[in-house]
C-alpha cells in the first residue's frame, strides 16, 4: 500500500485549476512585458512629463530595482498569506500601478508608480512557476511547462514591438493602460479561483526585517550599479561608488542571516540541490542571452540603420512568432527526450543564432537579421523548459515557493550583468576598433585618400569647407564601421558562451521520475 500513497496524496488535474492557472499566467505576462514594454518609447514618455535626458532612463531602472527585490521575497510572502492572497494583492496592486502610471503628469511621479508597479508585479512571477509545480501531477508537465517557459521568453522579445504600436498608434499613456482591464480580470479570478493552500500567519512573528532591508540594500544597489555602471564610469562615478559599498555591505549581511536565522526571508538551502544550483546557472546565463539579444538587434537597428521604433518592433517580431510556434512542439519533445539532450541541442541552436550574427554590416536589415532571430527564437524556447524542469522539476514542494523566487531572481540577474558586459564591452571594443581604422585610415593610405578626394568633390558645392566636411563624414563612417565590428565581438563571445554551457551536460543527474509534488490545501 505504500507504494500508492504519494499518487493517492498528489494533485490533482482538473480543467478549473488548469484555467486558474492559465489566468495567473497572464497575470505574469503582464509583469514580464512591463520590463521591456517602454524601452521603444522612452523619447515619448520624456516629450510628454518634461523629463530630462538624465531622469528618463529611471522609467526603466526603477522598475528594475523593485522587482528584483520582491521576486525572491515572494516565496516567503506565498507561505505567509498563501498563493491566493499573494496574487490577488500582486495583480490588483500591479493593475492599480498601471493606471496611476499612465496618469502621471511628473517624471517623479512616474518613477515613484512604476517602482510600485515592479515591486508589486514581481510576486506574480515566481508564484506563477511555483504553482505549476505543486498543483499538476508530473504527466501533465508536457502541457503546463511551454506555457511558462513561452510567457518568460515570449515577453521581453516582443515587449519593445508592442511599446512600438501602442505609442504609434495612440500614445505612451497606453503602454500602462492596456494592462487594466486584463489586470482586474486576473485579480477577480486570483480571488474567486485560487485554492492550492493555506496561508501561515506564525511566519509575520518572525520576519526578519533586517534581512529584507539588507536583502533590498544587496539587490537593488546592484541593479543600480549593473545599469548605470557602463555609461559613468563605473566607480569614478560617485553615486556608483557609494552604492557599490551599500551593495557590499547589504550583501554580507543579507548572506549572513540567510545562513544563520531558522526562518530567513530568502531560504538558500534549495542551491544544496545539484540540479537546482546549475538550473540557476543555466537560467542566469540564458537571462544574458534573452535580455542580451533583446537589447543588442533594437540599439543596432536604431544606431547603424536608423529605424523607428516600430520599425524595430517589427523586425524583432520574428523571434516572438517562432517562440510561439514552437512552444507546442517543444513541450510534446520534453516529454520524449532527455532533458540534458534537450538542452544541449538548444544551446547549441542558441549558439548557431549568434554565429550568423557575427557576420554583421552596416547594411544588414530585415532579411539578413531573419535566420538569426528565427533560430533564437526556436531554440530559446527548446533550452527554456529542460532548464525549467532541472531546476524546479524535482525539488519537494515545501521548497518550491521559496525556490522559485531564487530560480528567477537568477535569471533577472544573468539580465542585468549581461546588459552591463555588453555595454562595457561595446564601448571598449568600440573604441579599441576606431583606434586601429584610425591608424590605417592616413595620408599615406591610397584607399582612404581616394574615398577622401571623393567625398570632397561630392561635396564641392560647400566651397573651402568641404574638406573638412569630407573628413567629418569619413570620421562618421569609420565609427559607424567601429560599432558593426564591436557588436560582432559581442556575438562571437555570446556563441562561445552557449558553447561552453553544452561542455557542462554531464554534471547534471537526470531526474527521476515523479508523480507529483503536493500541491493540495
Amino acid at each position: 500500500m505504500s507504494a500508492i500513497a504519494p499518487a493517492v496524496a498528489g494533485p490533482v488535474f482538473t480543467t478549473r485549476r488548469l484555467f486558474t492557472f492559465i489566468c495567473m499566467v497572464f497575470g505574469m505576462f503582464m509583469a514580464i512585458l512591463d520590463i521591456q514594454i517602454v524601452s521603444a518609447s522612452l523619447s515619448e514618455i520624456q516629450a510628454g512629463l518634461g523629463a530630462a535626458n538624465d531622469e528618463i532612463s529611471w522609467v526603466q531602472t526603477s522598475y528594475l530595482i523593485a522587482e528584483v527585490i520582491m521576486i525572491p521575497l515572494s516565496g516567503y510572502l506565498s507561505r505567509m498569506i498563501s498563493t491566493r492572497w499573494m496574487f490577488t494583492i500582486a495583480a490588483g496592486g500591479f493593475t492599480l500601478a498601471s493606471m496611476m502610471c499612465a496618469f502621471s503628469s511628473s517624471i517623479n511621479e512616474m518613477i515613484l508608480w512604476r517602482a510600485v508597479q515592479g515591486f508589486i508585479g514581481g510576486g506574480m512571477i515566481p508564484t506563477v512557476f511555483a504553482s505549476a509545480y505543486t498543483i499538476f501531477p508530473r504527466d501533465k508537465m508536457p502541457l503546463v511547462t511551454p506555457i511558462i517557459g513561452l510567457v518568460a521568453t515570449l515577453a521581453p522579445t516582443i515587449g519593445p514591438t508592442a511599446g512600438g504600436y501602442l505609442t504609434e498608434l495612440f500614445s505612451w499613456h497606453w503602454l500602462f493602460l492596456v494592462n487594466i482591464l486584463p489586470g482586474i480580470f486576473v485579480t477577480v479570478t486570483s480571488y474567486f479561483l485560487i485554492d492550492f493552500d493555506e496561508p501561515d500567519f506564525r511566519l509575520f512573528k518572525v520576519f526578519d526585517w533586517w534581512g529584507l532591508a539588507a536583502m533590498a540594500a544587496f539587490l537593488g544597489s546592484m541593479e543600480y550599479v549593473l545599469e548605470e555602471g557602463p555609461s559613468k564610469d563605473w566607480l569614478a562615478d560617485e553615486r556608483i561608488a557609494v552604492l557599490a559599498g551599500v551593495m557590499t555591505i547589504g550583501g554580507i549581511v543579507f548572506f549572513y542571516r540567510a545562513l544563520t536565522r531558522a526562518n530567513p526571508i530568502v531560504d538558500l538551502k534549495a542551491f544544496v540541490n545539484r540540479n537546482f544550483a546549475l538550473g540557476s546557472a543555466f537560467s542566469f546565463c540564458l537571462g544574458i542571452g534573452l535580455y542580451g539579444l533583446t537589447y543588442l538587434y533594437p540599439v543596432y537597428l536604431a544606431r547603424i540603420r536608423g529605424f523607428s521604433a516600430l520599425q524595430i518592433g517589427e523586425t524583432m517580431f520574428v523571434s516572438g512568432v517562432a517562440m510561439l510556434l514552437t512552444a507546442p512542439f517543444a513541450g510534446r519533445l520534453a516529454a520524449k527526450l532527455d532533458p540534458r539532450v534537450m538542452m544541449a541541442i538548444g544551446f547549441v541552436g542558441i549558439a548557431v543564432a549568434t554565429w550568423l550574427s557575427t557576420g554583421f554590416t552596416a547594411d544588414w536589415d530585415f532579411w539578413e537579421l531573419f535566420w538569426p532571430q528565427v533560430f533564437r527564437g526556436v531554440f530559446m524556447m527548446i533550452c527554456m523548459i529542460p532548464i525549467n524542469n532541472i531546476a524546479l522539476g524535482t525539488l519537494p514542494p515545501a521548497e518550491m515557493k521559496n525556490a522559485s523566487g531564487l530560480f528567477n531572481l537568477t535569471r533577472n540577474l544573468g539580465g542585468a550583468v549581461g546588459l552591463a558586459l555588453i555595454n562595457q564591452i561595446m564601448t571598449s571594443r568600440t573604441d579599441l576598433h576606431f583606434d586601429r581604422l584610425r591608424e590605417a585610415v592616413n595620408i599615406t593610405s591610397s584607399t582612404a585618400m581616394s574615398t577622401l578626394n571623393g567625398m570632397t568633390q561630392t561635396l564641392s558645392e560647400l566651397g573651402s569647407n568641404a574638406r573638412l566636411a569630407a573628413i567629418s563624414k569619413l570620421t562618421g563612417l569609420a565609427q559607424q564601421q567601429s560599432t558593426v565590428m564591436a557588436f560582432n565581438d559581442i556575438f562571437l563571445l555570446l556563441t562561445a558562451l552557449f558553447l561552453v554551457l553544452v561542455l557542462a551536460m554531464p554534471f547534471v543527474k537526470k531526474p527521476a521520475v515523479q508523480r507529483g509534488g503536493g500541491g493540495g490545501h
